[in-house]
């Protein structure tokens, strides 16, 4: 039986029955297929159509619409008719929460029709509830009855389904019996599986939605393990991270979520859910989507002897034990390297873009929360005096040279050099690929305070540095480890990908103390590769250095302009650093996909605006003139608000 995946050091697709959404087959090892989600009223019938061509020119291989009632699901037909008479004949899938009605009208007209176990047929008020065993099954009899009939019309139709459970709208009966977790993510799904099993109906798609990386991963791979233990077989999965923000942040953190199972063979088809407009979501699906068109065949890595039997969970976070050197492992959080090597001169101005000002007037340091903790300048001497937190590594020649050895540390690029070490700290660079000749036991030979520099040339590189990784854990050897991982990617964008997703997987496993980015052409300014560490540490929660944003996208439910809105509350709050603020579109999925933010700001009617603390209404009904206003409010109220600097 298969721990999750086909494998835990080879790429391998995950062998899944095969799904027909009209002409498209998703599944069965045919290529990911990447897709978005309209952004207009879908009684806009002609605005639905038209962005919906621009999606689809961009790249959609499906095209998602919000049906929320039934006069939405009826205008699907318009939408359709006026699609297939230009030309495009691309899938659409109807879009339903609390509506079975809804669905069921949807089923006899697009090719496919997303349901939300936590809302299609339970309610969710937010109450603990009790049930017994036999009230239970009652509760499971009683959606049987009520998704019968949307199966059936499916299976007539030849429509396909998506069962989409989302980590925050699990009903109040699921959160009941098995909390705020995976396992009730699984669960919520698999009892709607099991009904549609029942009925041989198996043209059916999932995913396990979650605006934390974290539980989003930990839930595919819980739900891949449940289908292998009791159906044995798997359905294809749509792979997103709900709510992941825009720019910049979105991208990391959606690249985080997805990209960690990508690297494991999981998947079928992906969505970036970005607060931008849907085309733009399509090129972030190609870069992710890519890195696997030629990943098979790639050189051996060392195999995990028994997956069985791992020393860590994939299905729980658990961060390595490990010694605490200096200010790197142990309970702390991951350290950051900025790499300087290729300045020729390095002058303090040049500190300002991993997070140091110096203020000349003053003779001081402004130093930020996204400071670089370390910079490695290779073989160059610093001649000013640094700000008080950072520290440099030099190559280990060039170390013997530098007079203050408390702030200097040496950088060895091979074992064989490594001789003369530093009373403070060490870094040893090690090749991931050499594990099988005797890597590990070198390691533990060398003596003083030794961190473990971990890199890898291999094609599947996530898998071969994971490998090494599992080693030092089998064979107690609790150092602790920077990740370095290098891009060699086309642009910034496809770095920003790379970068996320090969560190992201390993940090989601609780994998490193510390990342050390390295990039050739437009993106290998420290200032942008700090941003997009720091941006890595705060998506897989390694470690909060800003305020972070739960914002969906936009879609024909929201109830004002979701963009401008979120603009305009990141420029208040973005120096909150730690607090979380979901800005939702709509009242449908808003309070229930905030999850575990601390305040939300939620559209409740045409420019109305509902304040939310936690999961608590705290304002009703205010103008979206003065939301904004009294957000700030109430997070000063409770105590997290500063000014800003």
């Amino acid at each position: 039986m298969q721990l999750y995946c086909p494998s835990l050091t080879t790429y391998e697709r995950l062998a899944t029955l095969e799904v027909k959404v009209g002409d498209l087959i998703i599944g069965n090892h045919h290529p990911i297929r990447i897709q978005t989600m309209t952004t207009t009223d879908t009684m806009d019938t002609m605005g639905t159509v038209e962005q919906s061509i621009r999606c689809i020119e961009a790249g959609a291989e499906l095209v998602r619409i919000t049906a929320p009632s039934i006069k939405e699901a009826q205008n699907l037909l318009p939408i359709k008719n006026e699609l297939r008479k230009r030309g495009y004949t691309t899938p659409l899938v109807a879009d339903i929460h609390f509506t079975p009605n809804a669905a069921e009208v949807a089923a006899r007209i697009v090719e496919k029709v997303r349901i939300n176990p936590g809302n299609y047929i339970d309610k969710k008020k937010f109450e603990l509830l009790e049930y017994t065993d036999a009230e239970y099954l009652e509760e499971i009899d009683r959606i049987r009855e009520r998704f019968t009939p949307l199966v059936k019309i499916c299976k007539d139709h030849g429509t396909a389904m998506r069962i989409g459970t989302n980590h925050g709208s699990l009903s109040d009966r699921i959160m009941s019996r098995y909390g705020d977790t995976p396992m009730g993510m699984v669960e919520s799904a698999m009892e709607f599986l099991r009904i549609a099993e029942d009925l041989q109906y198996r043209n059916i798609v999932l995913s396990m939605k979650a605006s934390n990386p974290q539980v989003m991963v930990q839930a595919y791979r819980l739900l891949v393990s449940t289908m292998q233990q009791e159906l044995g077989h798997c359905y294809p999965l749509h792979l997103g991270v709900t709510e992941a923000g825009d720019g910049e942040d979105g991208r990391i953190k959606s690249a985080a979520g997805i990209g960690t199972l990508l690297e494991d063979g999981i998947g079928d088809t992906i969505r970036v859910s970005l607060t931008e407009d849907p085309e733009f979501e399509l090129p972030v699906c190609r870069d992710l989507v890519r890195r696997y068109t030629q990943r098979a065949g790639h050189a051996p890595i060392a195999p995990v002897a028994d997956p069985q039997k791992l020393p860590y969970s994939p299905f729980q976070f658990t961060k390595r034990a490990t010694d605490a050197v200096g200010n790197i492992g142990g309970k702390q959080v991951p350290v950051v390297v900025a790499d300087f090597r290729h300045l020729p001169a390095i002058s303090p101005a040049d500190l300002q873009g991993i997070g140091y000002h110096y203020d000349e007037a003053t003779d001081k340091w402004n130093i930020s929360d996204a400071a670089a903790d370390y910079i490695y300048t290779g073989k160059q001497i610093l001649e000013f005096a640094l700000p008080g937190t950072l520290q440099v590594i030099v190559d280990a020649e060039t170390w013997q040279q530098t007079n203050d050895k408390s702030k200097y540390h040496p950088y060895f690029s091979d074992f064989r050099q490594f001789s003369n070490a530093s009373d403070v700290v060490n870094f040893v660079q090690l090749n991931a690929e050499a594990l099988d000749s005797g890597l590990l036991e070198k390691l533990a030979g060398l003596k003083g305070n030794v961190i473990p520099v971990i890199a890898s040339g291999n094609a599947h590189a996530m898998a071969s540095v994971r490998r090494m990784l599992i080693a030092m854990m089998e064979q107690k050897l609790p150092r602790p480890v920077i990740l370095q991982c290098n891009s060699a990617e086309q642009n910034a964008d496809q770095d920003l990908i790379h970068f996320a997703t090969e560190t992201g997987a390993l940090l989601l496993d609780g994998f490193g103390d510390g990342l050390w980015l390295t990039a050739a052409g437009e993106s290998s300014s420290p200032a942008t590769i700090n941003n997009v560490a720091f941006g890595i540490l705060q998506a897989t929660r390694s470690r909060i250095s800003k305020t972070e944003y739960i914002s969906c996208p936009s879609c024909g439910r929201t109830l004002f302009d979701l963009q401008e809105t979120t603009a305009r509350i990141r420029a208040v709050t973005n120096h909150l650093k730690g607090v979380k603020i979901a800005i939702m579109g709509c009242i449908v999925n808003g309070p229930g996909e905030m999850a575990d933010a601390d305040f939300g700001y939620v559209g409740s009617g045409v420019g109305k605006i509902t304040l939310y603390r936690g999961k608590e209404v705290v304002k009703r009904g205010l103008s979206s003139e003065v939301a904004v206003t009294e957000l700030i409010n109430l997070i000063r109220d409770n105590g997290m608000w500063v000014d800003a600097k």
